[in-house]
């Protein structure tokens, strides 16, 4: 009976609980209820609608690149004795920039003009002993006119004189190859000098990096220095499909960096690469951007503004007045007097920055860019004007 009892306490105390919490729910749903019906108009911010001319325009990160550099490099091997530029000094085309030790070089030659000399001592050697073969030649034949020599005697002349003609030809050749030899060594001589001897472009540059130094030995072909020409400079930016059939060579373009803040240097589009690369999907874009002053160095960061298209009497909101309700996107409109907003589906056409043209029906009055979360179809609202959004918008 006990245990009979105790349960029967603890149901009702139970029931007690259930009902108290029932009448607390119902008091606060009436409470919220009371709350809804006596709320005020939703705070909210508004900016007129405008029409007006806006652009499509595209910012890209870049790099700024030498327009042309040339490595200046030797084409012989040999102890690096001097240079002339340091970095950052300027060279002008065909200047010497850098001497070799060329005394093994200078020694090629005094041997080679010893060869040659005793090429052409062998030639004049040769010569006078055709002289003599000829003139002897000349007797045989006489005489054997004269009956006074065999035949076999003016056979042996005749063939004397061949062999020492034969010789003079095979002297000659060797001093021909003895002057090759000589022009091959001199010019070897000559690269002990290396000249800075670039093709295109301007006649002056600048010295970007030095790769040796003095007294090292130096092998052919290894560079020395690298000579950068920064006027024009390239600026490459690399563009992704969305924007890459909107780019055309010569297009206008304006460029920003760090480097000097507040300062815009203009550009356009020289080169457009035909292919993408598989790893980014972007393509590789160059800008010549001028640089008479030379402020601009390789190796800046930089943003690069495209202007791909002007759109004129388009209809222009403010970007924050673009929200979205159940997946579409709109604004929440107010006409003129009234306190009551509405939704409007809208196209968005065009960004700038912040603004945006966007197509809708009957968009005009203001649309609200701040308190969106409190508005719905039909709400009232107290609208305060965005004077200051206003007033930036119109400079």
């Amino acid at each position: 009976m006990r245990r009979l009892a105790f349960i029967l306490f603890v149901l009702a105390l139970l029931s007690a609980l259930s009902w108290a919490v029932y009448q607390r729910l119902q008091a606060n749903a009436s409470s919220d209820t009371t709350r809804s019906i006596t709320a005020g108009p939703a705070p909210v911010e508004v900016v007129d609608v405008r029409t007006g001319s806006i652009t499509l325009r595209r910012t890209f990160s870049g790099t700024l690149e030498a327009a042309a550099e040339f490595l200046l490099a030797p084409k012989v091997a040999g102890r690096l004795e001097r240079l002339e530029v340091d970095l950052g000094d300027e060279v002008t085309r065909g200047q010497i920039i850098a001497y070799l030790d060329d005394a093994e070089y200078v020694q090629a030659v005094h041997q080679v003009e010893a060869d040659l000399d005793v090429a052409r001592a062998s030639h004049a050697e040769a010569e006078s002993a055709l002289e003599i073969a000829e003139r002897a030649l000349e007797r045989a034949k006489t005489l054997r006119n004269e009956r006074v020599t065999s035949e076999s005697q003016l056979d042996d002349a005749k063939t004397e004189a061949v062999a020492r003609r034969a010789r003079v030809e095979v002297t000659a050749a060797n001093v021909v190859r003895a002057e090759a030899v000589l022009e091959s060594a001199r010019i070897r001589q000559g690269y002990a000098k290396v000249a800075a001897d670039w093709v295109a472009g301007d006649d002056s540059r600048v010295v970007a990096q030095r790769f040796v130094d003095e007294g090292e030995a130096v092998s052919p072909g290894a560079p020395l220095l690298s000579i950068v020409e920064l006027s024009p400079i390239t600026c490459v930016v690399q563009v992704p499909e969305r924007d890459y059939a909107r780019i055309r060579v010569g297009q206008p373009a304006l460029l920003t960096t760090d480097a000097y803040p507040g300062e815009t240097f203009t550009a356009h589009v020289s080169r457009v690469a035909p292919v993408f690369r598989s790893s980014t999907r972007q393509a590789r874009v160059e800008l010549a951007v001028e640089n008479a002053d030379e402020r601009l160095k390789p190796g800046m960061f930089v943003r690069v503004t495209l202007e791909f298209a002007t759109t004129e009497g388009a209809t222009i909101v403010p970007v924050l007045a673009l929200t979205e309700r159940d997946g579409e996107r709109g604004v929440f409109s107010l006409a003129e007097g009234s306190d009551v907003v509405r939704w409007v589906p809208v196209v968005v056409n065009i960004i700038d920055g912040e603004e945006a043209s966007v197509t809708a029906d009957g968009l005009t009055g203001q649309v609200v860019t701040l308190g969106q979360e409190l508005c719905e179809d039909g709400s009232r609202v107290n609208a305060v004007v965005n004077t200051d959004s206003l007033a930036e918008r119109k400079k």
